[in-house]
């Protein structure tokens, strides 16, 4: 959520749009991630695999969240 509002401060170009539709595909992976290792605990035959399928996307959300996050830094401190 911070990330998000951080780039509502960034000066509106094209890394800022670019930025929001990444966010919002990325909030999605949580969302998926939430959802799976919920439905692992309800699940048990699959909860393995299941659990290792949440854990990918749950690190890869924090992943593309930091690139962004980097991106949106480079970018308030480069263009002054």
């Amino acid at each position: 959520m911070t990330v998000i509002s951080l780039v509502q401060l960034v000066p509106k170009n094209a890394i800022s749009s670019w930025a929001d539709e990444i966010l919002a595909i990325d909030s999605l992976l949580f969302l998926v991630s939430a959802w799976l290792s919920y439905w692992t605990l309800r699940h048990e035959e699959q909860a393995e695999k299941l659990e290792n399928i949440a854990d990918w996307l749950f690190l890869s959300g924090l992943s593309v969240m930091g690139f962004v996050s980097v991106l949106i830094a480079f970018d308030l401190f480069l263009n002054k």
